[in-house]
């Protein structure tokens, strides 16, 4: 008999074959060094059945794996621990958590032009700081409001944001960042009296206006910005979109606000049940108890907007 609860802790998953098990293997920002691709190589041909899946939430999984090898495929992975920055030189008991799902993210600015900021480096700072943990949360972050990574249907959600610099004696007043605005995005920018204004209360922070410019008179700012969605999710049940929560937020911020999260929901969740997703302990406490407690001890910019109201219409209040 396997104790089915410890080997889900251990990042394998329960299949429908019975005796037979995938490893999960987690790859913060879905970005990962080569060096360990001859490694997964191993473990599938010679415990599992030769084939990866590549999840939806970037990471690796190696099905096909007889449970009675998991003690012995935990010893071999001790590499995949280090790349976390957990365990030691003699861990021998592989992943210690499951319930936190891997941190995702889109490819970032150091590939994509319309990314504001390098999404894999900020994937493995919120990866160090809540795993491992058995709390099922996930988060997702993307560099820009396009959301690649589809930011809105996560616990939390990262968009990227630039507030664009504007150089008024480079503009030739060509109009094309503010037709852009316009036509794709969310008519912020506007010309009057030869220069481009911004009605500065739409502007997503998106940084299209930048590409679109051809002499530079926009550029991204120095400082980076963040806008955090909460509490979207898939499923069977009441599926929706997550909400803004904080805009024009500091790196630092968005992540002692996740990290305060786990606070909230070890002392809110109903502990008789075998597992409570965050959104309906969102949607129980409301949003007034879930603010006060992860805003706790944040010192928010001046620039930093927070809702001030969030709330859910519920499945039955639909017409």
């Amino acid at each position: 008999m396997y104790n089915t609860k410890e080997i889900r802790k251990n990042a394998f998953r329960i299949t429908k074959v019975r005796g037979q098990t995938a490893m999960r293997i987690r790859v913060p920002g879905g970005h990962l060094d080569v060096k360990y691709l001859p490694l997964i190589q191993e473990i599938a041909n010679v415990y599992g059945n030769g084939t990866v899946h590549l999840t939806s939430r970037q990471g690796f999984e190696l099905p096909g794996i007889d449970m009675k090898k998991i003690s012995e495929i935990n010893k071999k992975i001790f590499p995949f621990l280090q790349m976390l920055n957990i365990g030691d030189e003699n861990a021998e008991n592989g992943y210690p958590a499951a319930g936190t799902r891997n941190v995702s993210a889109c490819i970032g600015n150091k590939v994509c032009p319309f990314a504001n900021y390098d999404t894999t480096s900020l994937a493995l700072r919120i990866e160090q700081e809540i795993y491992p943990n058995d709390l099922h949360l996930k988060v997702a972050i993307t560099g820009c409001p396009n959301d690649c990574i589809k930011a809105h249907m996560q616990d939390f959600g990262v968009i990227c944001m630039t507030n664009p610099l504007y150089d008024e004696s480079r503009c030739i007043n060509c109009n094309a960042c503010a037709e852009n605005c316009r036509q794709k995005i969310s008519g912020a920018l506007y010309g009057e009296s030869s220069v481009i204004k911004c009605h500065n209360e739409l502007c997503i922070g998106c940084g299209e206006c930048i590409l679109k410019c051809p002499t530079a008179a926009r550029t991204r700012s120095q400082k980076y910005y963040f806008k955090l969605l909460i509490m979207g999710r898939t499923g069977k049940k009441q599926p929706r979109l997550a909400k803004t929560f904080l805009e024009w937020a500091s790196e630092d911020v968005i992540v002692q606000v996740i990290k305060n999260t786990y606070a909230y929901v070890e002392k809110y969740i109903d502990r008789n049940l075998p597992k409570e997703h965050i959104g309906y302990i969102f949607d129980r406490t409301g949003y007034e108890i879930f603010r006060e407690m992860v805003l706790k001890d944040v010192k928010l910019d001046t620039e930093t907007k927070v809702a001030d109201s969030i709330c859910f219409q519920a499945a039955s209040d639909k017409t």
